[in-house]
């Protein structure tokens, strides 16, 4: 299948089977996140990947009892940075001269542009800036776990703080953003499995300036 066929094969699953997914498939999915874009290559956020059954358990509840949370194979968790500190953008730089071959030091004048900008910003709007890179992630692993046909449900549906809590994000500096959870559809219980899938028309959905 090609990406679009794969795309209109998948969906969000609402029931899954609670069938492992091999490992080598989760590392495929978490590595196009890895590759994934992000503005000026910061990469400001994490993955945290559950495969853990008791603490599926304990994220459930907080996530509005939803199956998906212990049914699934893997939860991965996308973490946003809570904010841009000098140290943070400092490590991405000094990695990105060293692997370039590249001068220490020879990006201190863009690095020092972009911390002159995001020292203009309050702590939420680093925050949210961060979570945008993350959903640029987020989005590149649902289209690998397509490609693979391993179903893939985003789920926004949990109390962020609560979840935070939970894995200790605070102390790693991060805060939750949103959940894939990885597994494979229950076809027999699942409501959502054999309707058709609705999109916006293309003829309103792309606004042309030619």
């Amino acid at each position: 299948m090609n990406l679009h066929e794969q795309l209109n094969w998948r969906y969000a699953t609402k029931k899954m089977n609670g069938t492992a997914v091999p490992q080598d498939k989760v590392d495929y999915i978490i590595e196009a996140a890895r590759l994934a874009p992000t503005s000026s290559g910061l990469q400001p956020f994490r993955i945290v990947e559950i495969s853990n059954a008791e603490l599926k358990e304990k994220i459930q509840p907080i996530a509005f009892s939803q199956s998906q949370i212990v049914d699934a194979s893997h939860l991965l968790v996308f973490a946003a940075f809570d904010e841009y500190t000098t140290e943070r953008v400092d490590k991405v730089f000094a990695q990105q001269e060293a692997e370039r071959g590249l001068p220490a030091g020879a990006s201190n004048e863009y690095k020092g542009m972009l911390m002159q900008n995001f020292a203009a910003q309050s702590k939420e709007d680093h925050f949210n800036h961060a979570a945008r890179q993350a959903y640029i992630g987020f989005g590149m692993a649902i289209a690998a776990a397509a490609e693979l046909q391993v179903d893939a449900t985003p789920m926004e549906g949990f109390v962020n703080a609560q979840l935070d809590e939970i894995l200790g994000l605070g102390e790693k500096g991060l805060k939750s953003v949103t959940i894939l959870a990885l597994g494979y559809r229950d076809e027999a219980n699942d409501w959502l499995v054999n309707l058709k899938k609705v999109r916006t028309d293309k003829s309103e959905f792309v606004i042309e300036h030619k």
